[in-house]
């Protein structure tokens, strides 16, 4: 017996839910693979809340399953069952950032009836609507897992999971937003090709194969696609780590750039010389947003405060009010929220607040507070120890005419490929330069509102809505 068969076997309970019942839509099936009393079974009261009718914890986590599940049901066409388990375990977390969940298809399945690509791993969901048929009965095709310690002490501590349907989650994690990312991945939103060794899944005995989501995959810098035969290894280990030169070319995708992307946020600073340029932000869900033109500060003033684990990380009360009113407050990040960073920096006065990352790249900054008016962007970590090293300098927050925000001169959308290789996250998520944020980024944002936006047209590239000719050849991924 195998261990995905094994795993099953051991499977304690099984509740089937789901649904979406238009016509041509597909049918989920979530099996609920928790203990009694835990998880899914959660007995804990809990109040109705934005939607959701549960009167229990695990009542309020199934139905935000089912929510979720028929959103994507009724978006997607297949005459097959999509089989989803699903549990809730400890997941990898610090008191300041926490792993969700995680899903991916449990098998995949090459040179099928109908594949649309030869010699190429599909999510087995994706092969089983393509060839019309159940390809491994009785196996799930998905497997998810969620954080249970969420909000408790030492796992993002006081942020927990909010499980209404109207995506009003304030301060807390939209559990409806995270299951429809994560089933985003398991049905073909990611790719088995190791971006850290630049290698095809998968090892002997099955045969090294790109996916489908490799087939629309551009590397910009050697104009390949990941499924080229000539693109080299080692162009595809750099690709992933090559911050804005891995794009995506799926015509449907690029077709509905405008309705989905605005203008790029975007910080330009005009003085000193040596800090001179354009650079990418990460917007602020709370605050004035970025507008064109932009908030002009004088300077950028390293925002300062006393007894805490930083001077620059604004979670403080700011000690330099006098430099810093009037404009835009430069402060690190970590350590406290990036709203409690906002409300130090507007109750001294500021204007505007940049925040600079702790690594590489920037990513949107949740959090809700009427009261916050200020500007709020965060800048890349090189690119904001650069300006750190000439202040004070003159900036401007706004919005570039083009691109698009999250899309290269080429008019192509972005896939996240920091500089420093994130195992889970690089390849298999779209950039976080993208504004309003997307579904699918690295990380949730307050901002989603629990439509599929360009992840549907994704969907549409890889091949759930259509169809061609070809045998049979399966891998189990774990």
């Amino acid at each position: 017996m195998s261990r995905l068969a094994s795993r099953l076997a051991l499977t304690a309970l099984v509740l089937a839910l789901a649904t979406a019942t238009a016509q041509g839509a597909a049918t989920f099936v979530i099996t609920n693979g928790d203990a009694a009393g835990v998880g899914f079974n959660d007995p804990t009261p809990a109040a109705p809340v934005g939607g959701n009718p549960g009167t229990t914890i695990g009542e309020q986590r199934l139905n935000a399953f089912v929510h979720a599940a028929n959103i994507w049901g009724a978006n997607l066409t297949s005459t097959v069952t999509i089989n989803v388990l699903a549990t809730w375990e400890p997941l990898t977390c610090t008191a300041t950032s926490a792993v969700l969940g995680s899903c991916g298809p449990l098998n995949a399945f090459a040179d099928f009836p109908n594949a649309l690509f030869t010699s190429t791993w599909f999510h087995v969901a994706l092969a089983n609507r393509l060839a019309g048929i159940d390809i491994d009965p009785g196996v799930s095709d998905m497997r998810a897992r969620f954080n249970i310690n969420l909000g408790n002490a030492g796992c993002l501590t006081g942020t927990g999971w909010y499980y209404g349907f109207d995506a009003n989650e304030g301060t807390q994690i939209d559990f409806v937003a995270v299951l429809l990312h994560e089933m985003g991945h398991g049905l073909g939103f990611s790719t088995f090709t190791s971006g850290l060794s630049g290698e095809y899944c998968c090892p002997d005995p099955d045969p090294q194969l790109p996916t489908a989501y490799d087939h629309l995959l551009l590397d910009e810098t050697t104009g390949l696609l990941w499924s080229d035969p000539t693109e080299t290894i080692a162009n595809r280990q750099a690709g992933a780590i090559s911050m804005t030169n891995l794009t995506w070319t799926g015509p449907n995708v690029t077709a509905n750039i405008p309705s989905f992307l605005g203008r790029q946020p975007r910080l330009i600073v005009t003085a000193p010389a040596p800090a001179v340029g354009s650079y990418p932000v990460g917007t602020a869900a709370f605050g004035t947003q970025l507008s064109d033109p932009g908030l002009v500060g004088q300077t950028i003033v390293a925002a300062t405060d006393t007894g805490g684990v930083s001077a620059d990380d604004g979670c403080e009360a700011i000690t330099n009010g006098a430099a810093v009113a009037g404009n835009i407050a430069l402060v690190n990040r970590g350590n406290c929220t990036f709203l409690i960073k906002a409300q130090n920096c507007q109750a001294a006065g500021a204007i505007g607040m940049v925040v600079v990352n702790n690594a590489a790249g920037v990513i949107g900054m949740s959090g809700t507070d009427p009261t916050v008016t200020l500007v709020a962007a965060m800048v890349d970590q090189t690119q904001g120890n650069l300006i750190r090293a000439n202040l004070p300098a003159t900036a401007d927050l706004g919005l570039n005419t083009m691109p698009r925000a999250g899309t290269n001169a080429g008019g192509r959308v972005m896939m996240y490929t920091p500089s420093t290789f994130a195992a889970g996250s690089s390849v298999s998520h779209w950039d976080t330069s993208a504004f309003p944020n997307l579904l699918m980024e690295p990380a949730i944002n307050s901002d989603l509102n629990h439509t599929l936006d360009l992840t549907l047209e994704q969907m549409r590239d890889i091949g759930w809505f259509g169809t061609v000719p070809v045998e049979l050849m399966r891998f189990e991924v774990e």
